[in-house]
């Protein structure tokens, strides 16, 4: 499936851009977290993106799509830290105002500006973006455990190539 349509490359693009527009809006430029948000979030999106091209063995897509995991918890914790920081509330998993974000993802089409009504406070901004970074985990959890099942069924890139090349040889 090409990257672009899976929904974790979707959802990574969406917070990619939200959150270039929340450290704009409500993080100091001269700040090096700013940097280290976009670079979380590019580095969640990208990460799909590299994993998933044609030519990646199964071994480093599930390697990469670690990361781009990795990058989520990362940018998850600076919005977590952001909000106890200045002493606002997070938001609970099932309070009406997660429920209501959670339930735009259902949305066929959906790009950041679905979400751009959220970035009026940073206090709706940080905890939007945790609802969308939790799902974005969930999909990238689904999509690494569906490469391992496909690893351990079929084989690596490198596995296959030498199974061809003993045919060959016969």
């Amino acid at each position: 499936m090409p990257y672009k349509e899976l929904l974790s490359y979707q959802m990574t693009t969406i917070i990619y851009d939200l959150t270039d527009i929340f450290v704009r809006k409500y993080i100091d430029k001269r700040s090096r977290t700013s940097d280290q948000m976009v670079q979380a979030a590019r580095s969640s999106k990208q990460n799909i993106v590299e994993g998933c091209s044609e030519r990646t063995s199964k071994k480093s897509e599930l390697k990469l799509l670690g990361v781009a995991r990795a990058s989520l918890k990362e940018l998850l914790e600076d919005y977590e830290d952001y909000l106890r920081q200045r002493g606002l509330r997070q938001w609970e998993k099932s309070s009406p105002e997660s429920l209501v974000v959670r339930n735009l993802s259902y949305r066929s089409y959906k790009t950041y500006q679905t979400y751009t009504s959220y970035m009026t406070t940073p206090n709706k901004a940080a905890n939007c973006l945790i609802c969308l970074i939790n799902q974005a985990g969930y999909l990238l959890d689904k999509q690494i455990t569906k490469a391992e099942q496909d690893f351990l069924q079929h084989g690596g890139y490198t596995e296959n190539l030498f199974r061809q090349r003993l045919q060959n040889r016969k």
